[in-house]
């Protein structure tokens, strides 16, 4: 493989980290110059949205070609390098002929190996920055391919971005599963990885405590979409922030040096145990609107709330399976005894 160069070698950045912000697309010229000017000094490169691979084709897909200029002269006015999103060798080829500084891969170009190639090849002979976005699909085979094949044209300077996966966790717009970039570092540990907390989180009030997570993850940069009137955006404007929320974000986060393998590790599970814990709530929450359901079917039909035999024979059931499982009888029995002691209230309530 191509020696990779690290991304310290590319930009200046803030804390040791490289913090790309901009809006999710570029609009028009002057919010253009308005965000150069608010993040002027502030962060390591600015990005911009020129094509949007939207779901629909009635939804904003970028305003096109001529908004390179525009992020070209934000760049300039505020003395920092460019980036955009490309899917084609012709975005490649309008991105170099307005001297964007660098690209990045998107997660829907990145799920297909032939776009991917197609771009490599665009690229042979030139050196761009490169930043490579996970797929949608949870492969890190296929996000490592695809750094590869940026590689073997001949990039040195390719990183990748994590920007979570499609999930039904309802707690992010694409929940960040840690253990993806952690197996990605752990097979390549020499190359960078960013987090684009914006598409992980699609809202802004988990933006800071996902950063922060990211950042004792040991993450080498931030990518967050940044726009001076999030509200009127013409894209994802629930997960955009203005220039003195980042700057107010950047000054609360704590950057820690030197994270131990062993507690990158600890993170990653602890993480894991987060998602479990929160998908036991919603699943308490869900038997306990089925046991309404049940006290208000037995109210009708003249039926007892407490029927101990039935009850006896679940207990006994589960216990069994818990000792196959591994569970001690203790913490399983504790476990469902204050299950039914709620259930029996929530069938209660009808009958006061």
């Amino acid at each position: 493989m191509t020696n990779i160069s690290t991304i310290e070698d590319w930009f200046s950045s803030r804390s040791g980290l490289l913090i790309a912000a901009g809006p999710c697309s570029v609009e028009s010229r002057s919010q253009m110059l308005n965000i150069a000017e608010a993040l002027r000094g502030k962060v390591s490169i600015i990005r911009g949205g020129i094509w949007k691979p939207r779901t629909r084709p009635s939804a904003f897909e970028g305003i096109g070609e001529k908004g390179l200029e525009w992020l070209r002269e934000a760049g300039e006015t505020a003395g920092l390098p460019t980036m955009t999103e490309i899917a084609t060798p012709r975005h490649l080829e309008a991105a170099l002929e307005h001297k964007i500084d660098a690209v990045w891969i998107g997660a829907r170009t990145v799920v297909n190996p032939f776009s991917v190639q197609e771009l490599a090849e665009a690229m042979r002979g030139i050196q761009i920055p490169v930043f490579v976005k996970n797929p949608v699909s949870m492969d890190v085979k296929l996000w490592l391919g695809a750094i590869e094949r940026f590689e073997t044209v001949g990039i040195t300077r390719v990183a990748a971005i994590h920007r979570g996966f499609p999930d039904n966790d309802i707690n992010y717009r694409n929940a960040p599963h840690w253990e993806i970039p952690i197996e990605l570092h752990r097979l390549r540990p020499d190359i960078n990885i960013i987090t684009d907390i914006s598409h992980i989180c699609g809202r802004r009030d988990i933006l800071t405590e996902t950063a922060q997570k990211a950042l004792d993850l040991a993450t080498d940069g931030l990518m967050i979409e940044t726009h001076c009137n999030p509200e009127d955006a013409a894209t994802d404007a629930e997960q955009q922030i203005t220039p003195s929320a980042l700057e107010e974000m950047m000054n609360v986060l704590i950057v820690k040096k030197d994270i131990s393998e062993e507690e990158k590790i600890i993170s990653e599970l602890r993480s894991r145990i987060d998602i479990i814990d929160d998908e036991l709530l919603r699943l308490f929450a869900k038997r306990m609107n089925i046991s309404e359901e049940i006290g208000r079917y037995k109210k009708l039909h003249g039926i007892t709330v407490l029927q101990m035999g039935r009850w006896e024979k679940i207990l006994n059931d589960y216990l069994k399976k818990a000792e196959k499982l591994g569970l001690s009888n203790e913490f399983v029995k504790a476990v469902f005894e204050q299950i039914h002691k709620e259930s029996i209230e929530k069938q209660l309530e009808d009958r006061r």
